[in-house]
């Protein structure tokens, strides 16, 4: 029974793991359509101020004043803060294998992207060769792990010899 169990542990950590190559490749997709987006923003933005005379500090601060230019300061700050996330993790992810990437998966914390991608994925059987050595990591993973809960888990029934 217990074979039967970290078994199916396993599958379900090589079926789950597998696909994590195409998942990525869909992620980095969005995260470089957002990463250029937020971009366009900062750079007319830093144009703007510096016709102005100011630096990207000195234009934020200026923007205060009304409910209305307080909430845009704000906003405006927060993509400011998103896009040097997004470049950084863009940055450490562009170039990488999808197994490479099962390495930095860190970077796959945008929850905004993450969602999404989600939301459009359909999985798919892996037939490249970094699909398969996910689903080999996935599987050692599963039943490693189920056999650990379940051996602690049934420790305590084990007869004492």
């Amino acid at each position: 029974m217990i074979k039967t169990l970290t078994m199916i542990g396993g599958l379900a950590g090589a079926v789950t793991l597998s696909q994590f190559p195409e998942f990525s490749q869909q992620y980095m997709q969005r995260l470089s359509g957002a990463r250029t987006e937020l971009k366009v923003i900062t750079t007319g933005f830093d144009l703007t101020a510096k016709a102005a005379g100011y630096t990207r500090d000195e234009a934020l601060e200026k923007m205060g004043g009304s409910d209305f230019q307080n909430d845009l300061r704000d906003q405006m700050q927060g993509n400011f803060d998103r896009y040097e996330r997004l470049d950084a993790a863009y940055t450490s992810l562009k170039g990488s294998e999808p197994l490479m990437r099962l390495t930095k998966v860190w970077h796959f914390r945008d929850t905004d992207l993450v969602k999404r991608t989600w939301d459009d994925f359909r999985p798919a059987v892996p037939v490249t060769a970094d699909g398969l050595l996910c689903a080999g990591i996935g599987f050692v993973a599963g039943w490693l792990l189920l056999s650990l809960v379940l051996g602690a888990f049934l420790r305590p029934f084990r007869r004492l010899a």
